[in-house]
């Protein structure tokens, strides 16, 4: 696989994680910092380190803000907090 070397700032992704045929983000409360994510697409792969972990509430966006740095951030609902998400950061290797 080729290892892209744009600029991309800060991927924004989410995803569900239970109660659903395909769940993508089924294992994202497993991670921890410092674990490796390889984001591949159209045969590209970009390999991201996980910096941070945190608890956000449903309306707050910022942790999606355009970044100078390449970042990947992953969005999921938390079983039984409906007013608050999972968020995992994670920046380019």
């Amino acid at each position: 696989m080729k290892k892209l070397k744009r600029k991309f700032g800060n991927v924004g992704l989410a995803g569900h994680n239970r109660g659903y045929k395909v769940n993508y983000f089924a294992r994202l409360k497993e991670l921890k910092i410092g674990d490796e994510i390889y984001y591949i697409v159209n045969g590209n792969e970009t390999k991201y380190k996980v910096s941070e972990i945190l608890v956000i509430y449903e309306t707050d966006w910022k942790m999606l803000e355009n970044t100078e740095d390449n970042r990947l951030t992953l969005i999921t609902c938390i079983e039984n907090r409906d007013k608050y998400r999972l968020c995992v950061q994670a920046i380019e290797n």
